[in-house]
């Protein structure tokens, strides 16, 4: 009898004492780390977007911009290393790991630039639909990566918040102690300067940069 009424006594207490355990934060640690790792998710669904329109896009450009091998070699190379390097959830607590795939992807964001920058100057490709298609459908999935970033940071702001702020941070440093806070994207030195391209081999017949005003054009190599 007296076993059967420390049962019930135990069970009472686990119930009692349960509602204010939840309320002190105790799931919170696992229920931002899991919104992060969505969040991630998503990121990496609308990466893996862009290098699927990639072989599509370079294929259409280089049957009408013959001249621009180097710069479709350039998207072809950077698209190689971005899908190259991945990041599970388990590594996103990785800073090396982090700043690989975030330079790889934006290797292949300058690359794309480029192209796109390049391509203007080819009115048979501005007048093909397929190209305006995947143009169209590269913008588009552009900004879903930065809203997906922007979430993903959001979201992982809110977690490493957790694990250093009262009282969440008492479970991280003893029932969630494994827990460790994620990485954030960052805007790279690249990101913040625009890609340069040289249109000297679009247009021969132009004055070199440094030419004074009014100079003609240089002469034709003799053949």
């Amino acid at each position: 009898m007296t076993r059967f009424n420390s049962r019930i006594a135990a069970m009472a207490a686990v119930a009692v004492l349960a509602p204010s355990v939840a309320g002190c934060g105790i799931n919170t640690i696992p229920t931002k780390e899991e919104r992060a790792q969505a969040a991630w998710a998503d990121v990496q669904s609308q990466y893996q977007r862009r290098a699927d329109l990639v072989p599509n896009l370079v294929a259409t450009v280089q049957g009408a911009a013959l001249q621009e091998r180097t710069t479709l070699t350039q998207v072809v190379e950077a698209r190689a290393r971005a899908t190259g390097v991945t990041v599970t959830p388990e590594t996103l607590s990785d800073p090396a790991a982090f700043q690989r795939y975030q330079a790889a992807q934006g290797e292949l964001s300058q690359a794309l630039s480029r192209l796109l920058m390049v391509v203007e100057n080819y009115p048979t490709l501005q007048s093909n639909q397929n190209f305006l298609t995947l143009q169209s459908q590269l913008e588009g999935t552009e900004n879903r990566i930065t809203i997906a970033r922007r979430d993903y940071n959001e979201a992982v702001r809110d977690y490493n918040t957790s694990l250093r702020t009262f009282p969440t941070v008492i479970w991280a440093k003893t029932i969630h102690g494994g827990s460790k806070p994620m990485q954030l994207f960052t805007a790279t030195a690249a990101a913040q300067s625009a890609p340069t391209v040289n249109f000297d081999a679009l247009n021969p017949s132009a004055p070199p940069a440094n030419a004074a005003p009014g100079s003609p054009p240089p002469a034709a190599p003799a053949r």
